[in-house]
């Protein structure tokens, strides 16, 4: 654990990392089939600099083919994929904690990697300001997948079949960190979860049944302040009232900031697929939807940086409790949890 809280606090500076890999290599050209980001109607304008950082269908698929690669990790074992599943909406359903080499875990439960491009950072405490920093905290973490880029680059430039892949991507069969980088960056910033009921409900072509009706107006009345449609996130950090873990202590984005007022603050996630997660919360304490919606009734450790939204808590009745979970279902989309263009090919 003490290494795992050492790169955390590194992470700062990862960004300048596969520069060093890479040495003095001019940044790569942008090369490829263009693939244009949609924004799904309703939706705000991306946070993400597409122009910046164009996407190539070669590029996306390069991306897809090394998130499921077994060989980012030090035994095979623990591929992007394995704690980001695509049936879970890209969390994990296995684990209340990230699982990874050598039977180890994380401090955190795996956050859903969809709708990255409207965040302006990443992860529970905001500590990585790239889509790069985090797939290369994941990599080279000891409790994670546990290898190194240059053993990585060894490995997949021995492999005709990638030296295809980075040809196509990037115009020549060099493999390097910063092109592995890259391309994972692609693939995850195009997977975008926005047609379930609730985005049908929306565009006019379903209703909410009475029930899940219900529940939307519990929701907008008690949830949606932190919960924004349509992300269902407004992207902030808050403490939610969670007693700290004794064994994990994890104090969030004060981790980060230094600033004792940021003390047990994380970020709001989306609630999104909430349902087809497998634990709840930042460290996958709830077994249950309707855990995690017991502890705002019942559940609130008041302290000093606790969100004056939840002062109170938020008082519902079983009834209310049995409508929002309804809602909270409308927001399951099935065909992103089974699109073949986001599965290992």
């Amino acid at each position: 654990m003490k290494y795992f809280l050492t790169l955390i606090s590194l992470l700062g500076w990862c960004i300048t990392i596969p520069f060093l890999f890479d040495g003095c290599k001019k940044k790569d050209q942008f090369h490829g089939t263009p693939l244009p980001f949609s924004r799904p109607a309703g939706f705000p304008q991306p946070s993400y600099s597409f122009i910046n950082h164009p996407v190539s269908k070669e590029g996306f698929e390069l991306g897809r083919k090394l998130f499921y690669e077994g060989r980012l990790s030090l035994d095979g074992n623990f591929p992007c994929s394995s704690c980001h599943q695509q049936t879970a909406a890209f969390t994990t359903k296995d684990h209340d904690l990230g699982h990874g080499y050598n039977n180890a875990h994380t401090r955190r439960n795996p956050l859903s990697l969809s709708n990255l491009a409207w965040f302006s950072a990443y992860n529970f405490d905001g500590s990585a300001q790239t889509l790069e920093q985090v797939a290369l905290s994941h990599i080279t973490s000891p409790v994670e997948m546990a290898e190194t880029m240059d053993a990585i680059v060894v490995k997949l430039a021995r492999d005709t079949a990638y030296q295809r892949s980075f040809q196509a991507a990037y115009g020549d069969r060099a493999v390097t960190a910063s092109r592995i980088l890259g391309a994972l960056s692609q693939f995850v910033i195009n997977l975008v979860s926005a047609n379930s009921k609730y985005d049908q409900v929306k565009a006019g072509t379903l209703t909410f049944t009475g029930q899940e009706q219900k529940g939307y107006e519990v929701f907008t009345r008690h949830c949606s302040a932190c919960h924004t449609e349509p992300l269902f996130t407004d992207g902030s950090y808050r403490n939610t009232g969670l007693p700290i873990d004794a064994f994990l202590q994890d104090f969030g984005r004060s981790g980060v900031t230094g600033n004792k007022g940021d003390s047990l603050k994380f970020r709001v996630p989306s609630l999104r697929n909430v349902q087809v997660n497998g634990q709840w919360a930042h460290d996958g304490r709830f077994g249950s939807v309707r855990a995690a919606i017991n502890h705002y009734r019942t559940g609130v450790v008041q302290n000093s940086t606790l969100d004056p939204l939840l002062k109170n808590g938020i008082p519902l009745t079983n009834a209310e409790v049995d409508e929002l979970l309804a809602f909270l279902r409308t927001l399951t989309d099935s065909s992103f949890l089974t699109n073949p263009r986001f599965a290992a090919q």
